[in-house]
């Protein structure tokens, strides 16, 4: 019996949603199919797209904390190829990678992560792919809907934190110390 799973339909947006793909082209062939998957996906819905590289998976999560900080992209979406070679690096790269993608989720970045993390060259080829795999695809799917998610969430928000209309400890009426 053949695997399968489900995939969410796209949102749809009333304004196009600005992305930014950060690749790490290593592996040449493998990093273009996965940006066809991602950008016929982005451009499906009328993303806004830019494309930046950077040397490797780790350089991703960093160049994505910087356009975060900077710019203004509504989402990201990361994409290249780790292949597992004959040292540890391969594990440092593929966790290390996650990890930083992971935090910047998790500090409220919309991320795709289409990272492959293989066993071989054949096994990329295929998820790379649009018409086999398209973890590319796959991968800029992630960052839209996340992108709903802000947008359906997000918005100004009153009364969280401290104001100075609390008087604070040594504090007369007037703000000055007493």
């Amino acid at each position: 019996m053949a695997e399968s799973h489900y995939e969410l339909p796209l949102p749809s947006f009333d304004k196009g949603p600005k992305l930014l793909i950060v690749t790490a082209p290593f592996y040449r062939d493998i990093a273009d199919g996965l940006l066809s998957g991602a950008r016929a996906t982005l451009e499906s819905v009328g993303a806004t797209v830019e494309e930046i590289e950077v040397p490797g998976a780790l350089e991703i999560p960093a160049a994505i904390g910087m356009a975060g900080r900077m710019s203004d992209f509504d989402g990201f979406v990361a994409l290249g190829c780790v292949i597992r070679g004959e040292t540890t690096h391969y594990e440092t790269v593929c966790n290390d990678s996650s990890r930083g993608l992971t935090l910047l989720g998790l500090s409220g970045h919309c991320i795709g992560n289409g990272i492959l993390t293989v066993e071989n060259h054949e096994q990329a080829a295929v998820r790379a792919d649009p018409d086999r795999g398209n973890k590319g695809g796959g991968a800029a799917a992630a960052a839209l809907h996340l992108i709903a998610l802000a947008r359906k969430w997000g918005g100004p928000r009153e009364g969280v934190g401290f104001t100075r209309d609390i008087l604070m400890a040594g504090e007369s009426s007037g703000g000055q110390t007493a």
